[in-house]
């Protein structure tokens, strides 16, 4: 392995309870997935490099079939066999948005099991879940598995403006693997479906208390916001894998589609006061193909050549609907402000801002790999050469009307109306070169060198529309007049250079084994989610002029006389703007936001045989987690303090069957995963509290080929 890595098999998956991707935060060093908002939101921070809206830093393959929206990464994982993180960039043969490394996840195979496995959840939060799935073998060379989910749970955060929990969730799908193998021919088609209804975002207001009419409407700390917030989203997937092994080397062809439509409803404003709402509607199908050719491994040289495409096709309808404080406050409080003796008043109590968009892209590459070797030797090269084309048609609208007088004249009704349509389109065309030279001292301990370029594409700020409009409407009422535009709808592609230096290292005939490495990124254009100056509506995405971010991070495992397991990692990160001044302030030398200094995470495993042969194995598991410090903003002044989670299980384990009585949070630390700004309000998501569960898992007629 030439690369920073973490893998988790199945017997972790099921005692660490890996059922989604946020469920794997901190078991890698450096690797950080805050846990927020709904399922829309898939924020991934590794050594440094992340993002909270648009492009990934990271890359997921869900049994090698790329996902191509982050707002479909948070899914279920039933029944994952293996789970693989690499870390640092991986573009020459994963493309895009790989930059920070790529998720690989493999589910369980029908030619490698055989039987049926049926699981069952009841957790705090009146929290159930359901599992069933049946794997068979049709004929020697043919298996099918079916696999079907059900989550419910009524959340932990209670809104104390409606007196309901707003942190719900429904949720339930399935999957559909029909395989073939024989000696020279491997087929793999996979179909999955979920269907998602939840409600999500107990953000927390945070600031001086809000009076209204005389009477306090919100106080620091409190969730209670007064109009509906949810997300729903239903998704199609299949994916088709079809491999030939020639004499020489193999071909492989991976094709996958993919059908996401989903909606995210909000009362943007998080108070209970009628400021404004958003309902985000987003409908796409993407296509990609992978085609590959690999040569069979051979002592001193191979290679590999590829060909990737894709095709995305997206409509997202963004209707921003302002409410009477809204239209009072943010609309007509300000237009006032612009001129002495002129007076604007409003007819209507609501304004409809509305927003469409088409946004079709598609893209290509072409990569290469090779390997060589000499004696302890080994090199490996890449370069990826990838093009992409991106486009944005929209079109925004509203209508204001409004009385104006002039002095002590009588009030004339007029209206404001603004209907822009227009079409933006960027082409990114970039090389992707890697380099890797590893010295092995055996199978086992090696020590590597790295040097990889990272790429994240751009994109479109499609979340400051509203505001863009909103300005334009005020501007219109105002002056009579046009309203020039900023050059804030597109942000630039992200790059950067990886410098590592780690190895691998084994001792004690294989009990005690681990791996270790150094970084150094430098990056270009780093994308960074800011929000606009003043009582800003909506979320942008901008370019920092250069970050660079250093670190170090380590992982052990041992296992002492196969019943007493010790697995730790830790990894730190220094990420700091080198060079970003946007223009009010010069950020130079402080720390990037959201992305963790400190990652820590340590569990102890300990199997009991009870020597009873229907008991099973008695297994002991006591584990820690740790992150921080923690910036939430580019000036450094709000931080996340470094905080700890204890979690602890005791299971039962049988070939047959596992019993589980498991716990998280067990000291009930109170910490935040999130902050954010909202017409100039500051808002923070609390970490869920102390959890505790029982999981029955039953394994029925098995066989193992």
């Amino acid at each position: 392995m030439t690369v920073a890595s973490a893998i988790v098999g199945s017997r972790e998956i099921e005692r660490q309870h890996v059922d989604a991707l946020k469920s794997l935060s901190e078991t890698g060093p450096n690797l950080h997935l805050p846990d927020y908002g709904s399922r829309m939101t898939s924020s991934i921070y590794v050594r440094g490099l992340g993002a909270r809206i648009d492009q990934p830093v990271i890359g997921l393959n869900i049994d090698n079939v790329p996902v191509m929206q982050k707002n479909d990464f948070d899914v279920e994982l039933a029944d994952a066999e293996r789970i693989e993180v690499l870390r640092g960039p991986q573009s020459t043969l994963y493309g895009r948005n790989t930059m920070g490394g790529v998720i690989n996840v493999y589910t369980l195979s029908p030619l490698q099991y055989e039987g049926v496995r049926v699981g069952m959840e009841y957790a705090s939060g009146d929290t159930y879940k359901f599992r069933a799935s049946a794997y068979q073998r049709l004929r020697p060379d043919w298996g099918i598995a079916a696999t079907l989910f059900y989550n419910r749970s009524n959340g932990f955060f209670r809104n104390r403006a409606t007196g309901k929990r707003c942190d719900w969730e429904r949720m339930g799908g399935g999957r559909l693997k029909l395989q073939h193998r024989r000696d020279d021919l491997r087929v793999k088609n996979t179909f999955a479906f979920s269907v998602l209804d939840q409600g999500g975002y107990p953000y927390a207001y945070i600031g001086p208390d809000i009076e209204q009419d005389g009477r306090t409407v919100i106080r620091n700390g409190e969730i209670a916001y007064n109009d509906p917030c949810g997300y729903r989203r239903t998704e199609l997937s299949d994916g088709l894998t079809v491999r030939y092994d020639a004499a020489r080397f193999s071909v492989s062809s991976i094709t996958g589609y993919r059908y996401s439509d989903d909606a995210m409803t909000l009362d943007q404003d998080f108070l209970p006061l009628s400021y404004f709402t958003l309902r985000q509607a987003l409908r796409e199908h993407s296509i990609t193909e992978d085609l590959v050719v690999r040569s069979h491994d051979d002592r001193r040289y191979g290679w590999l050549f590829g060909a990737f495409g894709f095709y995305r096709h997206g409509t997202m309808h963004a209707p921003v609907q302002f409410k009477q404080t809204g239209v009072d406050e943010l609309i007509f409080a300000n237009a006032n402000k612009y001129i002495d003796g002129i007076r604007f008043e409003k007819v209507a109590d609501e304004l409809l801002l509305a927003s469409d968009f088409r946004m079709p892209s598609y893209g290509g590459a072409l990569y290469h790999e090779s390997r060589f070797t000499a004696g302890r030797w080994h090199f490996t090269a890449g370069v990826r050469f990838d093009v992409e084309r991106a486009t944005l048609r929209y079109r925004s609208r509203g209508d204001l009307d409004y009385r104006v007088s002039v002095g002590e004249g009588n009030p004339i009704e007029r209206t404001a109306s603004v209907d822009d349509r227009n079409r933006l389109s960027h082409t990114y065309t970039e090389l992707l070169p890697k380099f890797t030279a590893l010295y092995a001292f055996d199978d086992r301990r090696n020590l590597y060198v790295t040097v990889a370029k990272g790429y994240k594409a751009g994109g479109f700020n499609t979340q400051l529309f509203s505001d863009i409009l909103q300005e334009k409407l005020k501007w219109v009422m105002v002056s009579g007049g046009g309203y020039r535009e900023q050059d804030i709808l597109s942000y630039r592609p992200e790059y950067s250079w990886n410098y590592e230096f780690g190895g691998h290292f084994s001792c004690m005939e294989g009990a005690v084994r681990g791996d270790f490495a150094l970084f150094c990124i430098d990056c270009r254009d780093q994308q960074l989610t800011v929000f606009p100056e003043g009582t800003s509506t909506g979320r942008m995405m901008t370019n920092a002029g250069r970050t660079r971010s250093w670190g170090g991070e380590a992982a052990l495992q041992c296992t002492v006389r196969r019943t007493l397991e010790v697995n730790a990692a830790y990894g730190y990160t220094d990420a700091r703007f080198v060079r970003y001044d946007d223009g009010r302030q010069d950020f130079s030398g402080n720390y990037v936001p959201y992305a963790p200094q400190h990652t820590l995470s340590l569990a102890v495993v300990k199997t009991v045989p009870t020597g009873v042969g229907w008991l099973g194995d008695l297994v002991l598991r006591v584990g820690m987690r740790g992150t921080g410090r923690i910036c939430w903003n580019e000036e450094n002044t709000l931080v996340q303090p470094f905080y700890t989670l204890f979690d602890a299980s005791v299971r039962i384990e049988h070939p047959r069957y596992t019993l589980d009585f498991w716990g998280r949070n067990l000291a009930d630390k109170g910490y935040d995963v999130f902050y954010f700004k909202s017409i100039g309000h500051e808002f923070v998501q609390r970490g869920r509290p102390r959890t505790f569960g029982i999981t029955l898992s039953l394994d029925i007629q098995t066989q193992r080929p």
